[in-house]
């Protein structure tokens, strides 16, 4: 993960619902009109397990990896392929590509990155023409995973040990169009809610622990993060009641896939041409 807030990340504890996380991306991608592209960047890749699926997409093109998370790049590493695929510890805030870019692509990574439209200015500038930016932010910030998150954190309990939980800085559909568009590009915009059926006990606790909770649980010691876990955990219970076939988790996240332009193509003219 980029721009984490120093968040110690846990993957396996992110990919126990993977079937569910991994979703998106593949809709991400299949909306990449990119034909056979040379170099590209999958920014937030996390553990790579998703990164090195591009392999077989664009069999003839050079992918790297970035993420800010050690952990996480400890599993990555084991994917990597001489030549093909490689990954690098950095912060998307500031990074800065070493190659034009064919195709970016960045799945739930920006929404840990405040004023991202920054980023995303700067990567659109370093696409070659014709290049593709493909990105996926979560949309659940105003949801009750969320706001009941922040609800406990402001508690009198944990208001002086949690840091203070910031709304994510995500745009909507509409709002990376307008963004995207006026960079040039050609923009393909959209948002998609998912009903995911969680099984077990406490799985929207469980999933929230493998993202939003993870900067809770690496601000306080391990008595205090069970505690802490148990109260949210209550919360969510009563808002995410478990049903017969699980619990229903609904989840919103917001698409972007932009093209940026191409040079004109220019037709040298005969003398006879009128």
């Amino acid at each position: 993960m980029i721009g984490d807030g120093g968040a110690v990340w846990d993957p396996k504890q992110y990919g126990r619902y993977a079937d569910e996380r991994s979703r998106p991306f593949y809709e991400l991608v299949s909306r990449i009109g990119a034909i056979s592209p040379e170099y590209v960047l999958d920014l937030g890749c996390g553990d790579g397990a998703l990164t090195a699926t591009l392999l077989e997409r664009w069999p003839a093109a050079t992918v790297h990896g970035v993420d800010s998370s050690a952990h996480m790049l400890a599993g990555a590493e084991r994917r990597a392929v001489a030549g093909r695929l490689t990954f690098h510890q950095g912060d998307l805030a500031s990074w800065q590509p070493a190659h034009p870019l064919d195709v970016v692509i960045s799945n739930a990574a920006l929404q840990w990155v405040p004023g991202h439209e920054v980023v995303l200015t700067r990567l659109v500038g370093g696409l070659v023409p014709g290049g593709w930016l493909a990105l996926q932010v979560p949309a659940n910030f105003d949801e009750p995973s969320h706001t009941l998150l922040r609800e406990v954190a402001a508690r009198p309990r944990w208001r002086e040990l949690v840091p203070p939980l910031r709304a994510a800085p995500v745009l909507s559909p509409a709002g990376y169009l307008n963004l995207l568009a006026g960079l040039g590009c050609r923009v393909d915009a959209w948002q998609t809610t998912y009903l995911h059926v969680l099984p077990g006990d406490d799985p929207v606790l469980e999933w929230t622990s493998g993202s939003a909770l993870r900067p809770v649980l690496a601000a306080l010691d391990p008595a205090d993060a069970a505690e802490f876990r148990a109260e949210y955990g209550a919360a969510l219970r009563v808002a995410y009641p478990k049903g017969p076939y699980g619990t229903v988790f609904p989840f919103h996240r917001t698409f972007a896939v932009a093209s940026a332009a191409a040079p004109p193509i220019l037709t040298k003219m005969s003398s006879t041409d009128p």
